[in-house]
């Protein structure tokens, strides 16, 4: 361990971010790691535990003991290369990932956990500085050629582990650019672009060859999503993939939004959220859209309260909304957990995020009942109080409205970011991949493998909406399960 008395001395300390109103103005990244003296003193508090039960509450499971001790002694590189033993990108886990690792912390039970996260975030950045970050080519090519569909955390994890086994890979993506949702879904405020490029670099010094621009399914699905582009698209058939390629990996996420078909759904300022980040997004990395969806000089109502709401927040404020409301349909929870009850589990508690700071007025327990506008633009949202009752014959609780409590919204803009629901389904039909009841591509996580010869399925695709940890947990394992069934036998970590 780092320090025998290492959390007894010292306090968790947060990283330094810009305030408010100067962050508001731009769209990079505020929030700075840590100097390399408050790095070491943070990993000082890591006591070492005989059970890391940080290591078993990562879904990556990083050897997060050993990384903070490291950096305790000031040993960064050989931090580095333990922190990459279990994650190909440190990178995007430190300035995104919640964190399941921290409330996990033995010394989350009665004091603030080790500052975890903090701590990879200033590792990694430290490695890019010193150019410790090198290509890992194989040393031998096996003749095998692997074809990766989608090129979100799960995916690029996959490419980047078959192509250091020795297989020729191509990674596929639709969109114009590399990435998935970290490139056109999470806010440039929260993860700069530049971040993916440079791993991009990385895996094609290592052989991995993108294919951007290209759609795999049918024919017919691939033209209509073209007609929706502001760029060339190249469709290519499963078939033509399962000729061309020993093996295929599905890692397209899921993608599907979860929906609010209620009366004037049809009006015009109605959107999902991810059309309103994506199309931000676009726009920071240089493109020009007609008709971008703007928040500026609106109320914005954003209709649920996790991350890609919080993310349609920050979003609103730098547009520079009039006023930003953000609804949640579960009931407020504490501020704090109870902790010798939910330790070491992720637990339910208050969470206000940078973009909450940044100025929104956030309502619990609130239904949505209809949209309301004129001229076919929506002007009001009618919403309703809801409470939890216990019911009488099956003894479930179930949520029901609040008799009376019937209240208006002013909205001129109201994004619906509920949570992603499934795949794209005829994705999955164009494979003929068998399904799971949630519409999720039927594939366990021994080996990855569909109900199709050579076909394997991983991250969100295969688990359903999920943390970018976790699609990177399964492009990992889902490469070495790739490797097996093409050599017999792989030496990747799983």
């Amino acid at each position: 361990m780092g320090k025998t008395t290492g959390f007894l001395e010292y306090q968790r300390l947060s990283e330094a971010a810009e305030e408010p109103k100067k962050r508001l103005k731009h769209w990079r990244e505020f929030v700075l790691h840590l100097t390399e003296d408050e790095a070491r003193q943070q990993g000082a508090r890591c006591m070492d535990c005989g059970i890391p039960f940080c290591n078993n509450a990562c879904p990556v499971n990083n050897i997060i003991p050993d990384w903070n001790d490291l950096v305790y002694r000031n040993r960064w590189r050989e931090a580095l290369d333990v922190l990459h033993l279990t994650n190909n990108f440190p990178e995007f886990t430190g300035r995104i990932c919640p964190a399941p690792c921290e409330a996990g912390c033995t010394l989350n039970i009665n004091d603030d956990a080790v500052g975890i996260k903090s701590i990879e975030h200033a590792i990694i950045d430290r490695g890019w500085a010193e150019g410790w970050v090198e290509p890992q080519r194989a040393t031998h090519k096996t003749g095998k050629k692997v074809a990766v569909v989608g090129s979100g955390p799960a995916g690029m994890a996959c490419a980047q582990q078959l192509a250091r086994a020795g297989h020729a890979v191509t990674l596929f993506e639709k969109n114009d650019r590399i990435g998935g949702l970290l490139r056109y879904g999470i806010p440039d405020f929260k993860l700069e672009k530049q971040q993916i490029d440079r791993r991009v670099a990385q895996m094609q010094d290592e052989g991995v060859t993108f294919q951007t621009s290209t759609y795999i399914g049918d024919t017919e699905a691939g033209e209509a999503y073209a007609a929706t582009l502001n760029h060339a698209l190249t469709i290519k058939t499963p078939k033509e993939l399962e000729d061309e390629f020993d093996a295929v990996v599905i890692t397209g996420g899921a993608e599907t939004p979860r929906d609010l078909p209620l009366p004037g759904r049809e009006l015009a300022g109605v959107h999902f959220a991810m059309d309103f980040l994506r199309q931000q997004n676009k726009v920071v990395a240089g493109d020009r859209l007609k008709d971008q969806i703007s928040a500026a000089g609106k109320h914005v109502l954003v209709i649920g309260g996790g991350d890609t709401g919080s993310d349609c927040v920050g979003t609103s404020n730098r547009h520079g909304a009039k006023s930003v409301t953000q609804l949640e349909l579960m009931p407020q929870p504490p501020e704090s957990e109870n902790k010798p009850l939910t330790w070491p589990y992720w637990p339910t508690r208050l969470r206000t995020s940078s973009s909450h700071e940044e100025g929104c007025d956030r309502d619990w327990a609130v239904t949505t009942k209809s949209f309301v506008g004129k001229n076919g633009k929506v002007e009001k949202v009618i919403a309703a109080r809801v409470e939890w009752v216990r019911d009488d014959a099956t003894g479930q609780m179930k949520l029901q409205e609040v008799e009376g409590s019937e209240f208006e919204i002013k909205a001129d803009l109201v994004l619906f970011a509920m949570g992603f629901v499934s795949p794209v389904q005829k994705v999955l039909d164009a494979f003929g991949v068998e399904r799971d009841n949630r519409g999720n591509a039927r594939a366990n996580t021994d080996d990855y493998r569909t109900n199709v010869d050579k076909i394997f399925a991983a991250g969100d695709v295969r688990r359903g909406q999920s943390l970018v940890v976790w699609a990177i947990r399964e492009g990992r394992q889902a490469a070495r399960a790739v490797d097996e069934f093409l050599m017999g036998a792989s030496e990747l970590p799983r």
